[in-house]
């Protein structure tokens, strides 16, 4: 299937999520996708979120509030995905919005997980569900080392206990996760974003993936 088909097709993924820890890629590979499918990006607002650098800086003295931040930006996102067609166009998206829960169970203490879903409860968000998932699975040691190169003004306060943390409770939720078809790719070895070979590997793989739960493992396929 040419990319014009995956388009076009009537079985094609129309609305594409894409997932991982923080340093694995999501955003970079989601930018190059929705370039190659002429797709509308929806990303999340990492930058904007003023509570960010303090939290990894000084951890629960700002989780609640960055938290809150991402929950109210990802239900306005989601609301005006809603009220667009979700068939007129490919979407791309860096974030899974039942995911934000994960961080709030992560992050968040007891009293503040309560309020929390207090919140959330009452913003009713109906998001829907991707047409595809493409979880980004990477090794601590690769993703610290990313966290590294990247231009960030918070990367570098990323603990790596905390990245150790959240890399077990991704591989949680998506041990659970039954909503939709799901592809799991070991993407510690490979840069699809900045890789022409690699991306191009992995776009086969996406374009194959109609269904189920699937896992790539591109350096297993290379030996294979």
């Amino acid at each position: 299937m040419s990319i014009s088909q995956l388009q076009t097709s009537g079985n094609a993924s129309r609305y594409i999520a894409i997932e991982g820890p923080i340093g694995v890629g999501k955003t970079a590979l989601a930018r190059r996708l929705a370039d190659s499918l002429s797709a509308d990006l929806i990303l999340e607002e990492v930058e904007e979120n003023p509570f960010l650098e303090r939290f990894y800086r000084d951890g629960r003295s700002a989780a609640l509030p960055a938290q809150m931040f991402f929950l109210f930006a990802r239900a306005r996102q989601i609301g005006d995905l809603r009220q667009s067609d979700l068939f007129s166009s490919v979407r791309i998206s860096d974030y899974l919005f039942t995911k934000d829960r994960l961080f709030a169970e992560l992050n968040l203490d007891p009293e503040e997980l309560k309020l929390y879903d207090q919140i959330a409860e009452n913003l009713a968000v109906d998001a829907p569900v991707p047409d595809l998932v493409i979880y980004l699975q990477a090794s601590v040691d690769a993703i610290m080392r990313r966290l590294t190169q990247r231009n960030s003004r918070y990367d570098r306060f990323v603990d790596r206990n905390y990245v150790e943390k959240l890399i077990d409770a991704y591989a949680r939720f998506f041990h659970a996760y039954d909503e939709g078809p799901l592809l799991i790719v070991n993407a510690s070895q490979i840069d699809p974003a900045n890789n022409d070979s690699d991306y191009e590997q992995l776009f086969r793989q996406i374009e194959r993936t109609t269904g189920g739960r699937h896992f790539f493992n591109p350096v297993a396929a290379a030996l294979g």
